[in-house]
């Protein structure tokens, strides 16, 4: 079994009108992959704006607000899964693509 990362990349701004029903159409999906036995654990976070960069440079810690990348899309939360192969993880990240609507990068995890 191999274990993917679903990042669920979200654009900045206010959260749609809907979000309610995404929120329970989320939590149903959540339900069947915990049901299939292949959810591991999901998180959402906070707006790209909360963040902080640290980055070591020339022997000192340089810290900078907000992401890393500048742009109109960043991750907004993640769902890890193991699963048997890329193809299974790719049906459950198109499951998940089609109830947030949003688009979702899939990667396995290296362990080691």
């Amino acid at each position: 079994m191999t274990q993917y990362l679903l990042s669920i990349y979200q654009p900045d701004g206010p959260a749609p009108e809907n979000i309610d029903a995404v929120m329970a159409e989320l939590g149903a999906l959540n339900e069947q992959m915990q049901t299939a036995g292949v959810w591991v654990f999901a998180l959402g976070l906070h707006a790209a704006s909360t963040a902080t960069v640290v980055r070591a440079k020339e022997g000192e810690l340089l810290m900078t607000d907000g992401p890393f990348a500048e742009g109109t899309e960043h991750v907004g939360g993640f769902t890890l899964i193991e699963v048997e192969d890329l193809d299974e993880a790719l049906g459950w990240a198109g499951k998940l693509a089609a109830v947030l609507t949003l688009p979702i990068e899939v990667r396995p995890v290296a362990h080691g």
